[in-house]
């Protein structure tokens, strides 16, 4: 591909409600037949999936959960909150514990994960279920609370359930659900008791999230065992019959999943491109002919979706 540009052009209205004639719309018949006929699906997960099931970082949700903060501090969302610069490690831990709680711990609110591995898994029909990988920017585990196999998940910008060492000292992570519900049971007044602020094991420094921030990142074995899995997996179906199927994929990531996707379809004349993502589903000009772009909420496409690879429709 000569350059990764995304034509708008590519971007089809959809909406999830069907004709008068109870026939599906033409993107997502064509989304059906794509799947049907893949031998193999590759799946990349952006926020935008998340969003779609539930975990929406501002708003009604945001306002519920983080009423003190938003008050105190004028903190507006969760994502502007994890940068916010808490006078103690007391306060930075009350929040974060919370944050990481509401959107690991608990199941999302909405089935959207589980309904795509339902279709995977072609409604309980073991001789027909797809090959699948997904590569994933999103930390909340959505994909391993829904029932995917962890060896076909690779999480590139890391889990909200692992802490590092904030220096790093080693190449090591550590589960942290314990701790994060006693912090979550214990704070007061925006603040943990000192006693649960995290130390690094090895060196005694504090801790912090394992998110891909900056060059201190830790990626650890199991992390590279998934890369490495991940590769393997791209690397034996580049010539085969695939559906790269983009999930909820925005801007501000394009290197990690949407370039390669691209790239991969281009290079592969029996690979289909799919872009769900709503307010943003495009497809540069060299794969239009082999890209299904749908504008609209991920939850109600795949629901359109998995009702028209049940229907008399798609062959």
């Amino acid at each position: 591909m000569s350059s990764p540009i995304a034509t708008g052009n590519s971007m089809n209205a959809y909406s999830p409600n069907k004709p008068e004639n109870g026939r599906p719309s033409n993107e997502v018949t064509a989304l059906a037949q794509a799947w049907k006929a893949a031998d193999c699906i590759l799946i990349g997960a952006g926020s935008g999936l998340s969003t779609s099931a539930g975990y929406t970082y501002s708003g009604e949700r945001f306002d519920c959960l983080f009423a003190d903060f938003k008050a105190r501090y004028g903190i507006t969302d969760m994502y502007s909150g994890g940068f916010h610069p808490f006078g103690t490690l007391e306060e930075y831990w009350a929040w974060w514990s919370r944050e990481i709680y509401y959107n690991r711990y608990i199941p999302a609110p909405k089935p959207v994960h589980e309904r795509l591995l339902d279709m995977l898994r072609r409604f309980g029909d073991a001789a027909a279920a797809k090959d699948y990988f997904v590569l994933t920017t999103n930390v909340d585990h959505c994909f391993q609370h829904a029932g995917f196999d962890k060896s076909r998940l690779f999480y590139t910008q890391g889990d909200y359930g692992l802490w590092q060492c904030s220096l790093p000292c080693s190449q090591i992570t550590y589960d942290n659900e314990e701790t994060v519900r006693r912090m979550l049971a214990e704070q007061s007044d925006m603040r943990i008791p000192s006693e649960l602020i995290p130390h690094c094991p090895r060196c005694g420094r504090p801790m912090t999230m394992n998110l891909r921030a900056d060059g201190t990142f830790v990626e650890d074995a199991g992390w590279h065992d998934a890369a490495r899995r991940y590769s393997d997996y791209v690397t034996k179906r580049k010539d085969s019959r695939i559906l790269l199927l983009e999930l909820g994929v925005g801007g501000n990531t394009p290197g990690i999943i949407k370039y390669p996707f691209w790239q991969l379809t281009d290079g592969n004349p029996q690979a289909t491109y799919a872009c769900l993502n709503l307010g943003e589903a495009v497809a540069p000009r060299q794969i239009h002919d082999r890209s299904i772009c749908i504008n609209a909420d991920i939850d109600a496409t795949l629901t359109d979706l998995a009702e028209t690879l049940h229907s008399p429709f798609v062959d």
